[in-house]
């Protein structure tokens, strides 16, 4: 295998080119980005990055020197526009590059709505935006209560704006959490002033604010959508690749012969809970690139990770390990859920299949330990 394309300068995109020179690959090394900037870590953008504590070089892990010295061929600002999967090349605007192995990385885009002025908030250039707008401190309405709505709504709000956080669910990050937990982070919020508008839809966003489908509006100055996202596999289209769900891997993560995905645009079986998955997770891009990097070398593993994701809001610190089923049985192992420091634990059928702590780094470690680690091993 002479030359080996990496298409999404991500954080799976940079993990997966550093594993293959870790594990003695020599050849050609080309990583692809949309992007004019050097890749970087997107959890902060919606914390330290909105909230003005970090300079924006900051989340990038390494200049553009360490690329040099790793011997990667970087193709920054130019998206990849198809796929000619039986030619072997990508075609990145009227260019085709020819690779013998192939790994795609592209990541996830945000859902647009159909309003004008609404920012939305994936790459660095969103944040330095949305970053400049609150620095008038605006009334903010943010659309969407998952992991990015509550978190820019925590920033924001730290930042001292007047903050309304909208979401049809009955309770923000109900879907990720359940409606139990996500009750705790509705009085979270709560607790520092954040207006939590719940089951309500939104009909339109005027220079106003925001108009409800129950006839009132939120006034606001700034409007941001936090609607999720969906794989980017745009470019894919009619390139041979089954694309449902993003890129449809197998276990271990090959989407074609040599072939891979990994991270938020790839989906894969999980033998470790015996369901397909697709992840949206830091940690989880970084250990499937490496996986799929293997892989693609030749080490023909599974991939069958516990996923493990976090969020901070305000001072809250939330931690999860493994999945958690909006169906299952939630029991308290730790602490008490009207308290500011507990662990609980997700269950089916008696077996827990997910930890959530709240503020209890140290005893999620333990219980993760006595609960996953076994299975591993298996």
């Amino acid at each position: 295998m002479n030359r080996i394309v990496i298409v999404g300068a991500s954080t799976a995109g940079l993990s997966a080119a550093q594993t293959l020179r870790r594990e003695g690959y020599d050849g050609q090394l080309t990583l692809v980005g949309a992007e004019p900037h050097l890749p970087y870590d997107r959890p902060p953008l919606s914390k330290q990055v909105l909230a003005g504590t970090w300079k924006p070089e900051r989340v990038q892990p390494f200049d553009a020197a360490h690329y040099a010295r790793l011997g990667v061929d970087l193709r920054l600002g130019r998206a990849a526009t198809a796929l000619d999967l039986p030619g072997k090349a990508v075609l990145l605007r009227g260019e085709w590059l020819a690779y013998d192995g192939l790994i795609i990385a592209t990541g996830v885009s945000p859902r647009r709505p159909p309003w004008p002025h609404v920012l939305v908030l994936r790459t660095l250039d969103d944040a330095l935006r949305l970053r400049a707008a609150l620095r008038r401190l605006p009334r903010l309405a943010v659309i969407g209560a998952g992991f990015l709505g509550a978190e820019v709504a925590a920033t924001a709000r730290t930042l001292g704006c007047d903050v309304t956080l909208i979401d049809p669910a009955p309770q923000p990050m109900a879907h990720q959490l359940g409606l139990r937990l996500g009750a705790r982070v509705a009085r979270l919020h709560r607790e520092h002033g954040v207006i939590v508008r719940t089951t309500t839809k939104v009909r339109g966003v005027t220079p106003s604010g925001v108009e409800l489908h129950d006839g009132r509006t939120v006034q606001a100055d700034l409007v941001v959508a936090a609607i999720g996202c969906t794989p980017a596999t745009g470019w894919l289209t009619g390139s041979g690749l089954r694309l449902g769900d993003g890129v449809e891997c197998d276990e271990r993560g090959r989407a074609a012969p040599d072939v891979y995905a990994a991270g938020d645009v790839a989906g894969w079986h999980n033998a470790a809970f015996g369901t397909r998955m697709r992840l949206e997770h830091r940690l989880n891009a970084v250990e499937h690139a490496n996986a799929v990097a293997r892989n693609l070398l030749g080490a023909d593993r599974p991939y069958a990770p516990i996923p493990y994701f976090w969020s901070d809001q305000f001072t809250t610190k939330i931690q999860a390990y493994g999945i958690l089923p909006a169906d299952a049985e939630i029991t308290v192992e730790h602490g008490s859920l009207t308290g500011d420091r507990f662990v609980v634990a997700y269950r089916r059928d008696g077996r827990a299949v997910g930890l959530l702590g709240w503020n209890s780094p140290r005893e999620l470690r333990t219980l993760r330990a006595h609960t996953f680690e076994p299975r591993r091993t298996r």
